[in-house]
């Protein structure tokens, strides 16, 4: 598909730019936004690299682990064209066992509780105690949406399965079955909300994407969004507008519109050729990205601290 081939090049383009983010920003410390119950006057985290030694930078933990990821994802994809013995030695500093041991104590507490499910499928650990007892998923386009927990956790589950433990990916797709599997008219059109940087409609499609056998997804979303071949609904199809980019609430919507573009990017790659729909999906995947990738470098650190993990997931 030509968008692959344009966007795999865009990355290459970029990629030292967001590393260079991605680098200056899980080693800024402050500001931070540290999320904590307290239980006793007192009780509040000393700093925070001291409470998670590993992923203490890019204002909140989550984004840290995100910045991470983004490290290991270009050094994989565009090792050659980044400053790899650089990432290689950051990384090595903030994965030494102790500061990991740190993370696992945070990530079980009861304060590594408000990563779910977002922080901790970024980081590969949705954990299997809490997903089967989750009775409805989480609809809404921020951290806490269940179907991009849930996908994001994916390609560890499948290397769980490979190595022999299924347990996870059987988890992950018995819930997509069980909450996605039967929707049908989903109100895109009533998208986006105020703060969204997630869509709720798309990341639900993304999802299922990977979860139905081949050739049994065109049928699902074409009972789920019928309208895509026609451009319909209008909303999905438009990138949100951010009118203040120093409010971290509105500035999520460029995330909106990164994230946006992958969907559509991997909805159209789901599809079988000569899908009507392919057309307007990649349409919609290339107007997104435009919308979103000229804040990924240089903008208020209300973005720049993770937006460049959308622009690298949405490239490659």
């Amino acid at each position: 598909m030509e968008l692959v081939d344009d966007w795999a090049e865009l990355l290459r383009a970029e990629a030292a730019d967001y590393a260079q983010v991605a680098l200056t920003n899980i080693r800024r410390e402050f500001p931070s936004g540290v999320y904590h119950d307290m239980t006793a006057p007192g009780d509040f985290p000393f700093r925070p690299k001291a409470r998670t030694p590993a992923f203490y930078g890019s204002y909140d933990w989550h984004s840290c682990v995100e910045m991470h990821w983004l490290l290991l994802r270009l050094l994989r994809v565009a090792g050659d064209v980044v400053p790899a013995k650089e990432i290689k030695s950051v990384l090595n500093a903030h994965f030494r066992p102790m500061a990991l041991a740190a993370e696992v104590e945070f990530v079980t507490s009861k304060d590594g509780l408000w990563e779910r499910p977002y922080g901790w499928a970024w980081a590969l650990a949705l954990a299997l105690d809490w997903l089967p007892k989750a009775t409805y998923p989480v609809r809404y386009g921020v951290h806490y949406n269940s179907a991009f927990g849930m996908s994001r956790a994916l390609d560890h589950a499948h290397a769980l399965a490979r190595a022999g433990n299924r347990a996870l990916l059987d988890a992950i797709t018995a819930k997509a079955y069980d909450w996605f599997g039967g929707d049908t008219m989903y109100p895109g059109a009533w998208e986006p909300s105020g703060h969204d940087f997630l869509s709720p409609a798309l990341c639900e499609a993304e999802l299922m994407a990977k979860i139905l056998p081949e050739g049994e997804f065109g049928f699902w979303l074409a009972m789920f969004l019928p309208g895509i071949a026609g451009g319909e609904p209008a909303a999905l199809f438009t990138p949100a507008v951010v009118s203040d980019v120093a409010d971290g609430q509105i500035a999520h919507l460029h995330g909106l519109n990164a994230s946006r573009a992958w969907c559509w990017r991997r909805i159209a790659e789901s599809l079988p050729a000569g899908d009507p729909r392919i057309g307007p999906a990649v349409a919609a995947a290339r107007t997104h990205a435009g919308a979103a990738l000229p804040h990924v470098v240089g903008d208020d650190y209300t973005v720049e601290h993770w937006l460049a993990c959308y622009a690298v997931l949405m490239l490659s």
